[in-house]
């Protein structure tokens, strides 16, 4: 019997370490915390449109749905309070508009451009950053694109347009004027440029589309989706720090990528 209390005191302790470090949050966060996430009674989430993995829109009601909104209408739903939506092309946009203070909660990546005016998350999302070329490019490898010569398409302010801009030495950043949807697929194609960067998944879906093109085996950088209240509101990121935190353990996470058809999309592991 004593030593079943012991194991019991030592999993307890166990799970307040964890609480601690997350931030911690299971069931309805107090007043204050609902107060700092969504100040004028409403949670208003940033759906981003432009990347496929987090968001797409309903072909029958043209409604957004993906793991953003399913997400984003659980922690309404926690914190007791609507949830309105809305939508945007691209990440830059989502970026702007938090700025602006017209959003209390974005699904984004983690950039440190953006850290300036957001509190992020750890990522609940890991996808990849690809290129994808000519399908008769001498480009093989991913390092092979950063030369002399190599123009490559990006969306506008997205995070691999943050990314790049930080990291390429020698190739040229071509930007298209949108960061959402195909803007930098359409740019590739129209200059005949040499590669566009972008979200695998919808890379990949483009190529399986024209046999002119191909994506590179590999990627440049791993996107790390996170979730991110306004810079400043420090209450309302603790409680989403572990809002995230119990959303990956849960499955939720897991369940949502699966409804909305992103078995390429991994779970992010657990943050520190």
């Amino acid at each position: 019997m004593h030593k079943t209390i012991c194991a019991a005191i030592i999993l307890l302790a166990g799970a307040f370490a964890a609480s601690a470090q997350t931030g911690g949050t299971a069931g309805a966060p107090p007043p204050e915390v609902v107060k700092d996430l969504a100040p004028t009674g409403k949670l208003r989430a940033a759906i981003n449109l432009g990347n496929s993995v987090l968001a797409q829109k309903d072909a029958a009601s043209g409604e957004p749905k993906g793991i953003t909104v399913d997400l984003a209408r659980e922690l309404g739903k926690r914190a007791g309070v609507p949830v309105e939506l809305i939508t945007f092309e691209a990440a830059g946009k989502v970026f702007e508009a938090i700025k602006a203070g017209g959003i209390d909660i974005a699904f984004i990546a983690i950039e440190p451009v953006r850290a300036a005016e957001i509190e992020f998350t750890a990522p609940y999302v890991l996808i990849e950053g690809t290129y994808m070329v000519p399908v008769d490019s001498p480009l093989k490898a991913i390092a092979d694109v950063d030369r002399a010569g190599v123009r490559i398409a990006v969306g506008l302010n997205s995070a691999y347009d943050l990314y790049l801009t930080r990291t390429i030495k020698n190739a040229t950043i071509v930007r298209a004027s949108t960061g959402g949807g195909r803007a930098m697929i359409d740019l590739f194609l129209t200059e005949k440029l040499e590669a566009a960067a972008g979200v695998k998944q919808p890379l990949v879906a483009y190529a399986k589309t024209n046999p002119s093109v191909r994506v590179m085996d590999g990627r440049f950088m791993e996107i790390q989706q996170a979730m991110g209240v306004p810079k400043g509101r420090e209450t309302a990121a603790r409680y989403v720090r572990g809002f995230v935190e119990e959303m990956k353990a849960s499955g939720f996470v897991a369940d949502a990528l699966k409804r909305s058809n992103q078995p390429d999309a991994a779970v992010a592991p657990p943050g520190g």
